[in-house]
């Protein structure tokens, strides 16, 4: 198995964050980065963990200097791991014509069309890969005390991990919040553009594996989830929250387990994420440290 090569590491709130890089089988013998904040309690033992996803064009290091999660994380004593958002260097024809596609815009699914499906497979990456690499390695992370949470594209893979992982009987993860998430990537452009790219199947592959919107409709049993969306982003025709919402109210979810919230005036960027990153730490805390 691969292991871990530290590449910096900085003291952060009591803690530190780290920055890393393995080779990945998952994304067909490339290079992975990320970066893993540990609470200054982690010293005394193991600590729960939320995994954060990234949006389109990101990389991972946007949410661990401008998301303003690990204030609250080394308070919570919670560590957070920050992977990168897809391969990089797979040297794919296309792969870096497009802003929203390829590199940079991995879209958290194993690829199945035969261009795309060696290197971008970057559901199996989050989901096995990156636990196993981190648990080997001997860190102080507690991957059954585990929630998820994501921004924009990667608010699309938070939800649809957190629910394939219900589906599967898995449950990896204790809660789920995003903010800004392309919540029915099935119905709209980016979405459709990702999924006719990477899958064989296309638009109908997508729907059934990794569409938010269809799989809360499948789902018995309870959730816990968190939704914040500006009233003001400029891509708001990209998420499509209300269909979600929708989605989970005909699923009979009420409130108390998906709650979603149009916040007046905010926009895309990290500045709506950074004002509410607390509220989603602490969310996840309650569920944690339960």
């Amino acid at each position: 198995m691969a292991k871990l090569e530290q590449l910096s590491c900085s003291k952060h709130f009591g803690g530190k964050l780290t920055k890393y890089k393995f080779r990945s089988t998952a994304l067909g013998d490339l290079d992975a980065r990320l970066n893993i904040f540990l609470p200054g309690n982690s010293v005394h033992g193991k600590v729960p963990v939320l995994m954060y996803l990234g949006g389109l064009t990101c990389t991972e290091d946007n949410a661990a200097q401008k998301g303003g999660f690990m204030r609250d994380a080394a308070a919570e004593g919670i560590a957070i791991i920050f992977p990168d958002t897809s391969p990089r260097g797979a040297g794919i024809r296309g792969e870096d014509d497009h802003w929203d596609f390829g590199t940079g815009a991995g879209w958290y699914v194993d690829a199945t069309h035969p261009q795309w499906a060696k290197h971008y497979r970057m559901f199996t990456h989050v989901t096995q890969e990156l636990p196993q690499i981190i648990e080997a390695s001997g860190l102080p992370v507690d991957f059954s005390r585990q929630s998820i949470l994501g921004h924009s594209m990667g608010g699309h893979g938070a939800l649809v991990l957190y629910l394939t992982s219900i589906l599967s009987g898995r449950n990896t993860y204790r809660s789920c919040s995003a903010f800004s998430p392309v919540c029915a990537p099935s119905v709209v452009p980016w979405g459709i553009k990702g999924f006719n790219g990477y899958l064989a199947g296309g638009v109908e592959e997508g729907r059934d594996k990794y569409d938010a919107t269809t799989l809360i409709g499948k789902v018995k049993g309870p959730v816990n989830i968190l939704i914040d969306y500006g009233t003001a982003d400029e891509f708001k025709h990209q998420l499509k929250p209300d269909l979600f919402a929708d989605a989970a109210r005909k699923a009979g979810f009420d409130e108390s387990q998906v709650r979603v919230r149009g916040q007046d005036d905010y926009d895309h960027s990290y500045y709506f994420v950074s004002t509410f990153a607390s509220e989603h730490v602490k969310f996840h805390a309650g569920f944690l440290k339960a």
